[in-house]
């Protein structure tokens, strides 16, 4: 102590995570947790409590004054090296201690040790007090049986806090639970659950937990830097909070979720995970006393999730019974990769568990029960290398099924491409799917090998530059629309990010004109020469980065204004004949905090190619900045090359034998789908459009990727056929066509390429005959397997060729697009820096309807686009809420047939009901619903019949 002052604080290091930390805790925050732990569960001098904790970890402050403030005792045990369970028991035993209060871990060892044949040893606990770490599902339960009066309690905070700030009474262990709530705040405390913008998350929105109060240190000693960081004044409530690193949400019940640490969450294929959620529903089996899950994986390679699992008395678990159990309660992508199954786990002096030692899982492989069948044929090593890589999993066997690994289309692919590659030999999309084993692939592919069938595609090679390049077919329908309306944004793909720390502006801007070196689409203008256009590619990059500084403006008006220039950037139209056609700014909110504008034209860019923008600023802005050249190879073609290689083999045989399908598939009168639109159709599309978001619930989710699995389809077919089930109710057709992207990159070399790829695809469903839903789902899963392997045959030459009904108010063949977001999301980590998405609304709309979906740790979830010339926000969003109920009704029965699936709310069908009793009045009151329905159709337009005849089942019920 260096001056009286210091005699205010009780000062104590924690050091649990490596990193000692000082924390000035005063006499105030201190006494509060103290008094109400004591008053709430009336601790008195009857009372004996054992110090297990270490004078250096914070449950020792309650331990020592809290006994000593109600007048208890305190009971300290013998110093040994190594936790000892059975002189706890004891001690417990002989001095009839009544309190226990330490980390789980310690706990489970102590009711593991007394066990059946010691019961009775603990009998004397009344109050079990648990914290710092996860608590098991079964733990209070065990605890009980060995205390049967045992009141147990889950405690939870900071050490920066006064101990504990939230508590919750375990009471009986829900079965649906998958971890024991954190609980209320405690007595004059506050917890938060705040979003990057400091703003209180909705219930059951995850974000980052803060802790306000009497508690809150004041700091740490003598580390005004490491305190500014952690300790912050909300501007908004004028309250001092301590941003504590957990992750939570607050539920329906008021009470707050604890998620995990933001240490703890990682990106694994491109979605963001919380680790303490896969944790806590591995634990949640009856079979596994405990679980710790970390991802493995260099920047350099895809990661993989590992599951440490310890079981029940040493029982033995399949990690196949592991991986079925888990795949009911999780996303697919989170399901671990490998399982290795540990007897105890490493724990540190305190008692928590040291995941820097947790053993690397290839040490394991040999002992973890699954059995794996190792590959047999050079064929099948082959293949399992390529599925590792594309998966980011370490070994496959041969019963392995891709799509149950988290294979999907895209990834499929992928696959395909790259058997193309090793093999010369072009196999069916469809193949994957009707063959999903490595073992029953690879048979496949052998066959393939030995038979004439090898790919006559040509490779792709680079074409000489002495001369005009002419466009792919993509690109020149973007370059004939663009001389239609020069000024439109409808092509523009902007993308932002924010970045919170220490940027260097001189290296982000290095790395851009590196891109732009790389990647010639980014120095691509287009001329007409002749009258035809062609690709003017120039030859150096003439880029420079433009900084807008707001840093002099007010704190919330930094943020409207950084909105403003986003929205208006993303609406500034390109000149595709001066360029560029790749545009960044760089807007300066304080010298700690910038977002980043990037805007491209899709004539060059689509939406796969912004992800490799961001993986390749990601790669070299971390190797500029250390000094570093650049790591990225040289690409061996570009995207002009693919677009003459395009020109020359899509033509004669080729094109026909694609055509052919085509034309069999759009034969016949084919009409747009039928919408509820609140406006008439304009002369011409103006793109303005707006949009809405919706989220399917994580049970509904579950059930229809089980139903996927269970029909051989993917879950993008399912919610497909769900969205075409919604489109035919709403227009009485049996015939729906919906566009869909494609990211049409069949080849190896284009995956690292920036460049307008993207096709679109035409999938046209009969659903004639009010077929049961599976067997709609069978008709979408061949209509798509089919135009799969048709993919080559760009949009634009289909339009060409098949030359539909022109009507500049939409677009030809379809007027609604669904897309399944599957591609690989670019992971930003760049040194010094946090980024997050900056996400501001473009205003535009290239469809009637445009569904985006894609899985979320939530459940699915979706955004719609919508053309607001024609439509209502109130229409779009009851539009959502029938989808959403068709897609749950879909979920609990999907043997109905589609006139059976309710799609209306309660609401909706009790007004639906009281709207016809109050109208028909020449009805006899008599009728059944059934009855009155049948009545009523027989007057009215089928349209209107079919609703009312849709929703009866409901009733009858």
């Amino acid at each position: 102590l260096q001056s009286e002052e210091d005699l205010a604080y009780v000062i104590y290091t924690s050091g649990s995570t490596g990193t000692p930390k000082g924390v000035m805790i005063d006499h105030r925050g201190a006494v509060n947790t103290i008094l109400d732990i004591n008053e709430r569960f009336h601790l008195s001098a009857d009372d004996r409590i054992l110090a297990l904790s270490s004078l250096s970890f914070d449950l020792s402050v309650y331990d020592i004054f809290g006994t000593l403030a109600a007048g208890a005792t305190l009971v300290v045990p013998d110093v040994t090296p190594s936790p000892d369970p059975a002189h706890w028991a004891e001690m417990v035993k002989q001095h009839q201690v009544t309190v226990w209060n330490t980390v789980p871990a310690l706990m489970q060892m102590l009711v593991e040790y007394v066990g059946d044949e010691r019961r009775g040893m603990l009998e004397s606990l009344r109050l079990v007090m648990l914290s710092g770490d996860w608590i098991g599902l079964s733990l209070p339960d065990e605890v009980r049986r060995q205390a049967t009066r045992a009141h147990v309690v889950s405690l939870g905070g900071a050490t920066e806090a006064s101990i504990w700030s939230i508590l919750y009474e375990i009471g009986a262990v829900e079965s649906e639970w998958k971890s024991i709530p954190y609980g209320h705040p405690m007595r004059n405390q506050q917890i938060y659950v705040l979003n990057e913008r400091m703003e209180e998350c909705p219930e059951w929105v995850t974000g980052q937990l803060y802790i306000g109060g009497v508690g809150l240190a004041k700091g740490y000693w003598r580390d005004e830097e490491r305190t500014s960081r952690s300790f912050i004044e909300h501007g908004g409530w004028g309250e001092r909070l301590y941003r504590t690193g957990d992750v939570g949400r607050q539920l329906a019940t008021g009470e707050v979720e604890f998620l995990g640490r933001e240490d703890y969450q990682v990106k694994v294929q491109g979605h963001r995970i919380e680790l303490g959620e896969i944790e806590a529903a591995i634990g949640s089996h009856r079979r596994v006393k405990a679980a710790v899950v970390s991802a493995v994986g260099d920047r350099h390679a895809s990661k993989s999730l590992v599951a440490y699992v310890v079981g029940e008395d040493g029982e033995a678990i399949e990690a196949g019974e592991l991986r079925g159990f888990l795949k009911e309660k999780l996303p697919e992508y989170m399901v671990p990769s490998a399982f290795v199954f540990l007897d105890a786990f490493p724990l540190t002096s305190n008692g928590k568990v040291n995941r820097a030692a947790l053993p690397a899982p290839e040490q394991f492989a040999s002992q973890t029960p699954r059995d794996v069948l190792l590959p047999r044929t050079p064929v099948e090593e082959m293949l399992a290398n390529v599925w590792a890589e594309l998966l980011g999993i370490s070994q496959v066997s041969l019963d392995d099924n891709f799509f149950e690994l988290g294979g999907q289309s895209l990834m499929a692919t992928q696959v395909l491409a790259r058997v193309r590659n090793t093999f010369c030999v072009e196999m069916p999309l469809r193949l994957l799917f009707e063959r999903p084993t490595l073992e029953a692939f690879a048979d496949a592919v052998e066959a393939a090998l030995h038979s004439d069938k090898r790919s006559h595609a040509p490779q792709i090679s680079p074409v000489p530059r002495d001369r005009g390049l002419p466009l792919s077919f993509a690109q020149q329908r973007l370059w004939f629309l663009d001389r239609l309306e020069p000024e439109s944004v409808a092509y523009n793909l902007p993308a932002a990010i924010r970045l919170t720390g220490r940027l260097d502006v001189p290296v982000l801007e290095q790395s851009l004109r590196e891109i732009i070196r790389r990647h010639e689409s980014l120095r691509t203008t287009f001329s007409e020469v002749a009258g035809r256009p062609l690709q003017l590619i120039a030859t150096t990059p003439d880029f420079s980065l433009e900084v807008v500084d707001l840093s002099d403006l007010a704190e919330t008006e930094r943020e409207a204004r950084a909105r403003q220039l986003a929205a208006a950037e993303a609406q500034r139209p390109f000149n595709l004949a001066q360029g560029p056609l790749l545009r960044a700014r760089l807007l300066k909110l304080r010298d700690d905090e910038h977002v980043a504008l990037f805007t491209m034209h899709h004539i060059v860019s689509d939406g796969w190619s912004i992800g490799v923008l961001m993986r390749e600023v990601t790669a070299l802005y971390t190797a500029f900045v250390a000094g570093q050249p650049s790591p990225l190879p040289e690409l061996p073609i570009q995207y002009a090359d693919f677009a003459a290689w395009q020109r020359t083999w899509l033509q004669g045989e080729t094109l026909e034998e694609q055509l052919a399908y085509w034309r069999r598939q759009l034969a016949g009168e084919a009409s747009m789908t039928a919408l509820p639109t609140d406006r008439p159709r304009t002369a011409a599309r103006t793109y303005r459009g707006g949009l809405q978001t919706f989220l399917l619930s994580k049970e509904a989710s579950e059930k229809l990727k089980e139903l996927s699995r269970r029909e051989g389809a993917t879950l993008y077919m399912t919610l497909l056929a769900g969205l075409k089930t919604l489109l035919a109710r709403y227009g009485a057709q049996e015939e729906i066509t919906v566009g869909t992207p494609i990211a049409n990159r069949n080849w190896k070399e284009l995956e690292n390429l920036i460049g307008f790829f993207v096709n679109t695809l035409v999938l046209r469903t009969d659903l004639s005959g009010n077929p049961p839903f599976k067997e709609l789902l069978a008709r979408v899963r061949e209509v798509t397997l089919g135009a799969y392997a048709h993919q080559d045959v760009p949009f634009e030459k289909l339009v060409e060729e098949l030359q539909p009904e022109r009507d500049l108010s939409g677009s030809p063949f379809f007027n609604v697009m669904f897309a399944f977001q599957n591609a690989p999301e670019a992971v930003l980590q760049l040194p010094h820096l946090t980024l997050d998405s900056f996400a501001a609304d473009t205003g535009t709309a290239m469809f009637d309807l445009n569904l985006l979906m894609q899985e979320t740790p939530q459940g699915l979830g979706g955004v719609l686009t919508y053309q607001t010339d024609l439509f209502e926000s109130a229409t779009v969003e009851r539009l959502l809420s029938h989808f959403v109920n068709l897609l749950e009704s879909i979920a609990d029965a999907p043997d109905s047939r589609l006139s059976d699936l309710p799609m209306l709310s309660r609401a909706e069908q009790r007004h639906l009901l009281l709207h016809l009793n109050d109208t028909a009045t020449d009805y006899p009151r008599h009728l059944t619903l059934h009855e009155l329905i049948a009545a009523q159709a027989a007057r009215t337009p089928k349209a209107t019949a079919l609703v009312f005849n849709q929703e009866h089942l409901t009733y009858q019920e």
